[in-house]
């Protein structure tokens, strides 16, 4: 029994309590394989390869990280290949990996995440950056530095900072650069600037291609140029720009991220190299200062020790290196809270693959990673602080917070300009500094030190130069027949005269930089071309920009871009007009009839009104009808010259009569002035009132030929073409006009401002009739998007705030020879609208002051008649009457007719009390005795 016992014991030891370590041991496994896929010499791999080396042996030091569990670490080097990327990569699957740091690069990562997703291994990449990585697309891949959409929307934001809008995009025709620019043209746009041209280099660039694309480069408008691509031959295309001459005054070089990747892992590059970048700006992903990362930093020469980078220089810690590191501390974290939430760390094989067993490739031996979806989801959970900051995933799945520093490249190393945050933009102050601060996004916060530019200037370049530099700019003009004070070409010669030249040439003349360019004259010089056939010959190519005397009018700005108007002109009417002599009856011309009947009426209600308020009271108020309506008349009329020779008594007459007075004296003082002005001011008259009465008068209407008149007066007023005439020179509309529409001129002519101000300066019997229909301008048209448009409206409104647009207009518009003042079109007639707030105020004095004096009569009435009118019992007629005759009865006679009823009543009243009382006596008094007896 006892043997029996022992081998029990023995059974359950080896049975139960060995199975019980064997369960918790596949709980937490001794070592978790973990893959990563970079490219040894790489500038980025080199400096990974050491980084992510070191993060494991930090993890592994730590039994607290991951409770005794050990990384393991598989690299593989890909070699700078995509090919040989995929392959190593796909060895992974095939070791039990659960998880891959990498791949370094994007185009070798759009490949591996379809892998990832079938067999649910998370790939964790710090470089590959490709906005289009961090998508529904690939679930299983997790970008641990940030996504270049940030960047490209830094850059986006600087090029809006320094008033650029147009941009040239180098990069590599791969992934990785078309899906870069995509982002950037996309953010750009958002801003309302745009990638004018895109020049893409093989990903296997030589330094013919990059020569071959930046001579063409330099033949472009723009001179911001951003550069996008690999350090491995990135350098190359400064070195070859500094050779063509495009690392001079006026050009801008923008790089991404990759060239202060070069810097800080080379530093220090020879002077010569350095050369190559003076002035650039470029990128440099934000990682704030801690403790943490001061400690590796100080870490990094003793962990690069023995090996090099660039030449015989140690290798730089870039944030690459940084953000590598982090990486393995999130997968380790990850990892284990997988293994805390019972997570088992087990493979499966793939249904799929196994149909392919028995082949050379062997890729039936890739297997499912079971716990895949559940490490994936604890990654993006993690939140932690490493070296590179706070580490915690949005729900896109980038990384909180993302921010860049702007660097401008210096003699032998950088100067931190600025940073960039998707919180605040851009800022001199460190973005966490900011977080605990509203958001500000505002073009007032936004702010960057002063660089230093490609030349060695401060001066912020303008960003473009003309395309071709060596061609002339070529301007076409409008060869006029008429109003040639505008624009003309001098007989024999290719040189141009006139206003609109003169605003030109001292607007060129403001702007920074020289233009070369030649006028062509537009016409035949007989015929006034067309402005808008001018303008459309912008876009066909045939001129480089228009000056003269262009309308800005709607169809043209489809076409081109205009100038600021350097002058205002807008369509107006001009008639034949004729003097107006005052007559016999030039005294009623100051007011309208309306103005004049309510008026009379209100002399009338105001006179009707006294006469009721002061009848029983004033005995100049009373009399015979006759003289009562005499009196009225009298009363309401004299008071415009303050004659009238009654006096008002009552209270409330006086306060009508005071209301009446004032608004007298400013109807008195308007007529005195208008009519002062129809009998010494010289008046012009025409039939025609404006536009709306031209439209309505089916006459026929001249119009400037090679206008924009003809098509607005038909498409926007609806004027049949038959009423239109053209007309070509000055004379020509003097001559219609004069003829008028009966002799086959035309009963006006409409046409710009700025022709008829100079066409009636010299001419007096015509004048603009109505108000200026249209409201627009002149300007210089230029294609649609030159950044010259915007410079020279700064120019135009330079001359206009220092005179100068002024002294040209005077110098040829300005005419003395027809003088117009003190003669005006039209009587200025004084209607009922600017009088009626006085007329309403009188009004309501007046039935106030009725009002009142009324209910002051029923009272008076009721206090004087009530008795008798209770005791007569009269019907309601008579009562009627009595109180009618009570109104017309002076205040005075009621009152001592009313004291005398009162005398005669207390006098009656007091007889009847004396009979009372003697008979009372009579009857009270004892017989006579005597009587008696």
């Amino acid at each position: 029994m006892k043997i029996i016992w022992i081998l029990v014991l023995v059974a359950c030891f080896n049975g139960v309590c060995l199975n019980g370590v064997t369960t918790n041991e596949t709980t937490r496994p001794p070592f978790v394989n973990i893959g990563a896929l970079l490219a040894y010499d790489s500038t980025i791999g080199k400096v990974a390869k050491v980084a992510l080396q070191a993060a494991v042996d930090d993890v592994n030091s730590d039994p607290s990280v991951l409770g005794g569990t050990k990384l393991r670490l598989l690299m593989q080097n890909s070699n700078n290949s995509g090919f040989l990327g995929i392959i190593e990569s796909l060895k992974f699957m095939e070791t039990d990996t659960v998880a891959i740091v990498g791949p370094q690069s994007s185009v070798t990562a759009h490949v591996i995440s379809f892998v990832a997703n079938e067999l649910q291994v998370p790939l964790l990449s710090y470089s590959s950056t490709d906005p289009t990585l961090a998508s529904l697309q690939f679930p299983y891949f997790i970008m641990t530095s940030r996504n270049d959409l940030y960047q490209m929307a830094a850059i986006a934001e600087i090029v809006e900072y320094y008033g650029w809008r147009e941009v040239i995009a180098i990069y590599g025709d791969d992934d990785y650069g078309r899906n870069g620019i995509a982002s950037l043209s996309d953010k750009l746009a958002q801003r309302r600037c745009k990638i004018s041209y895109k020049a893409p280099l093989p990903p296997t660039a030589t330094r013919g291609d990059i020569t071959d694309l930046l001579v063409k480069v330099a033949l472009s408008e723009s001179r911001i140029l951003v550069v996008h691509t690999f350090s491995s031959w990135g350098p190359d295309v400064f070195s070859v720009a500094q050779h063509l001459g495009m690392m001079g005054p006026g050009y801008v070089w923008i790089a991404t991220n990759w060239l202060s990747t070069h810097l800080e892992t080379n530093s220090p590059l020879p002077s010569d190299t350095m050369d190559d970048f003076q002035g650039v700006l470029t990128l440099r992903m934000y990682t704030p200062d801690s403790e943490l990362k001061r400690k590796f930093i100080s870490r990094w020469s003793n962990l690069t020790s023995g090996t090099t980078g660039y030449g015989p220089n140690p290798i730089g810690l870039s944030t690459y290196g940084l953000y590598a590191y982090d990486t393995v501390w999130l997968l380790a974290r990850a990892i284990n809270a997988f293994l805390d939430q019972g997570g088992n760390i087990s493979f499966s094989g793939n249904s799929r693959l196994a149909n392919l067993s028995g082949e050379r490739l062997h890729l039936d031996a890739m297997n499912i990673f079971n716990g895949g979806k559940m490490l994936r989801e604890k990654i993006l959970q993690v939140n932690m602080t490493g070296v590179t900051g706070q580490l915690k995933f949005n729900p896109d799945g980038n990384l909180i917070n993302p921010a860049y520093e702007v660097i401008n490249v210096i003699g032998n190393g950088i100067r931190k300009i600025g940073y960039w945050s998707n919180y605040s933009g851009l800022s001199v102050v460190p973005p966490e500094k900011l977080y605990s601060s509203p958001p500000n996004r505002s073009s007032s916060s936004q702010r960057l030190y002063s660089a230093i530019w490609p030349g060695q200037t401060v001066q912020t370049p303008r960003g473009w130069v003309f395309p071709n530099n060596g061609r002339h700019l070529r301007i076409g003009v409008p060869n006029r027949a008429s109003y040639r004070d505008f624009v003309s070409q001098v007989p024999g010669t290719d040189m141009f005269t006139g206003y609109c030249i003169d605003v030109f040439t001292d607007a060129i003349n403001l702007l920074p930089y020289a233009i070369p360019y030649k006028l062509i004259p537009y016409g035949d010089g007989t015929n006034n071309p067309s402005g808008t056939e001018l303008v459309r010959l912008i876009t066909a190519g045939v001129y480089d920009a228009a000056i003269g005397d262009i309308a800005i009018i709607t169809n043209r700005t489809r076409m081109a871009d205009f100038t600021q108007p350097y002058i205002e002109s807008g369509l107006v009417v001009v008639a034949p007009v004729k003097k107006m002599n005052s007559g016999a009856w030039s005294f009623l011309k100051p007011f309208t009839r309306q103005m004049w009947g309510v008026t009379v009426l209100f002399f009338i209600v105001v006179g009707a009104v006294v006469w009721i308020l002061e009848h029983r009271l004033n005995d100049e108020f009373r009399g015979p009808p006759r003289r009562q309506m005499i009196t009225i008349l009298w009363f309401s009329f004299s008071t415009w010259f303050s004659t009238h020779r009654e006096n008002t008594i009552s209270t409330l007459g006086r306060f009508v009569l005071i209301i009446w007075l004032f608004v007298v004296l400013i109807i008195n003082s308007s007529y005195t002035a208008s009519l002062t002005s129809i009998l010494t001011v010289q008046q012009l008259t025409s039939p025609i009132k404006g536009i709306d009465s031209l439209i309505s008068s089916k006459d026929p209407i001249g119009y400037q030929q090679g206008s924009f008149t003809r098509d607005y007066l038909i498409n926007e007023l609806g004027i049949q073409k038959s009423r239109l005439i053209s007309l070509k020179m000055p004379e020509d509309y003097a001559k219609a006009l004069k003829d008028g529409p009966r002799n086959g001129g035309v009963a006006a002519v409409v046409d710009e401002r700025a022709y008829i101000e100079l066409f009636l300066s010299t001419r007096c019997e015509f004048s603009i009739v109505g108000q200026e229909f249209t409201k627009n301008g002149w300007g210089f048209a230029f294609p649609r998007d030159s950044p010259l448009a915007v410079d020279m409206s700064t120019a135009i409104l330079r001359l206009s705030e220092n005179g100068d647009l002024q002294r040209i207009h005077d110098k040829w518009l300005i005419r003395s020879a027809c003088s117009r003042q003190g003669a005006k079109l039209e009587v200025d007639r004084l209607d009922l609208r600017s009088f009626w707030g006085l007329y309403l105020i009188c009004g309501i004095a007046c039935l106030v002051a009725l009002l009142t004096h009324f209910l002051m009569m029923v009272r008076q009435y009721i206090r004087h008649y009530s008795p008798e009118l209770d005791s007569s019992g009269q019907s309601t007629s008579a009562r009627l009457q009595t109180f009618l005759s009570f109104v017309d009865e002076k205040e005075q006679e009621v009152k001592s007719r009313s004291n005398r009823r009162k005398l005669e009543m207390a006098s009656n009243r007091n007889e009847s009390m004396d009979n009372y009382s003697s008979k009372r006596r009579h009857i009270e008094s004892p017989p006579d005795a005597s009587n008696e007896a």
